[in-house]
């Protein structure tokens, strides 16, 4: 089964279609819904096409537990456990009703990550037009079955998985009616380094698998998301602050408005600088054709001289002979005396 590609909110996504830009809020609404707000119109203004928000409850990830199997080691999280975590990083879902009514305003595009099947019965009464699985739940079968069997575009992340993890989720979902499915490149660190972003997997995964693939990108390098585009992602989604200064579990890994507004103008030109296979001239081009190379008399030729290396040479401009004729002209003899700058032409060679 083959996708180039999903349709969200009447939107194509997919191969040859501009990049679709998204900015995920994440925790850096600080649990403020006026901070939302603005981090939604900073989305808009940034240039973002979407923004995704994350439907969970710290119940429904884990459960409030201290003990050693709960607590986080090797990360920017260091120390806390996972309830405390998501706690704080959660977003009231009595909110996303209304900023969805913002999001709408705004003319941005408003879905949300799922995590459990209350979120997903939440998100089909809010009828988001499409469904974000987390790389950490892409071994949650139970739960792809449920968003596979929305029929809603689903987009999930491949951090951390294998390729037989991927290809046992992307048959879970399709088995369950999901026939838009796109893959997400990820590289399940906070933050990630450009070392470590593998992106030649991209053009793998979308060959491998049959779908559109874009970028779920945790790094802060500017040259990522342009490259991911190079690669053939068609999706990029990094996490917006209104500024690192906020704090939060997320801001270290986040774009500041600036940042991601400069982000998304790059890979949309990066796009159209791709372009597709061309040779000869091209429309831009056509000015400077007549700067090429052609020949010309660069000394002084009277009637009947002869042609040589000293009197006729492949300078610019292109007004003249084509360089391929040299070799036919030297050695013959001028028909007419012939001035120094004049392009070459037959009825000069005799």
């Amino acid at each position: 089964m083959s996708n180039e590609y999903i349709e969200v909110a009447g939107r194509r996504i997919g191969s040859g279609e501009p990049p679709y830009i998204v900015a995920e809020m994440s925790a850096n609404h600080g649990r403020e819904f006026q901070q939302a707000v603005r981090l939604l119109e900073a989305a808009a203004a940034a240039g973002a096409d979407a923004v995704k928000l994350q439907t969970y409850t710290p119940d429904g990830l884990t459960i409030d537990c201290s003990n050693p199997h709960f607590r986080i080691d090797g990360t920017i999280w260091a120390g806390r456990s996972l309830y405390e975590l998501y706690r704080e990083a959660s977003m009231p879902w009595e909110w996303q009703p209304e900023l969805k009514r913002i999001a709408d305003a705004l003319g941005l595009t408003l879905f949300c990550t799922a995590f459990d099947g209350p979120s997903v019965d939440f998100l089909q009464r809010l009828g988001t037009p499409a469904y974000k699985v987390a790389s950490f739940e892409l071994v949650d079968l139970p739960l792809l079955r449920r968003v596979g069997q929305t029929g809603s575009p689903v987009m999930l992340s491949t951090g951390m998985a294998t390729l037989g993890e991927i290809d046992e989720a992307v048959r879970t979902i399709r088995a369950a009616g999901g026939r838009q499915l796109m893959l997400l490149k990820c590289t399940s660190a906070y933050p990630a380094v450009a070392e470590g972003m593998n992106l030649r997997t991209i053009p793998h995964l979308a060959a491998a698998f049959g779908v559109p693939v874009g970028l779920s990108d945790h790094s802060l390098e500017p040259a990522v998301p342009v490259a991911a585009i190079g690669c053939g992602a068609c999706l990029i989604e990094k996490h917006l602050t209104l500024s690192r200064a906020l704090g939060g579990p997320d801001s270290a890994f986040s774009l500041q408005p600036d940042e991601f507004r400069q982000m998304a103008e790059s890979v949309r030109a990066a796009h159209e600088a791709l372009g597709s296979v061309h040779y000869g001239l091209g429309e831009q081009e056509r000015a400077s054709r007549r700067f090429r190379r052609s020949l010309f008399v660069v000394a002084d030729v009277p009637a009947g001289a002869v042609f040589s290396e000293e009197n006729v040479r492949s300078i610019r401009p292109g007004d003249g002979l084509h360089p391929r004729h040299l070799q036919d002209v030297l050695g013959r003899t001028a028909r007419t005396d012939i001035a120094r700058g004049t392009p070459l032409c037959w009825n000069h060679v005799g």
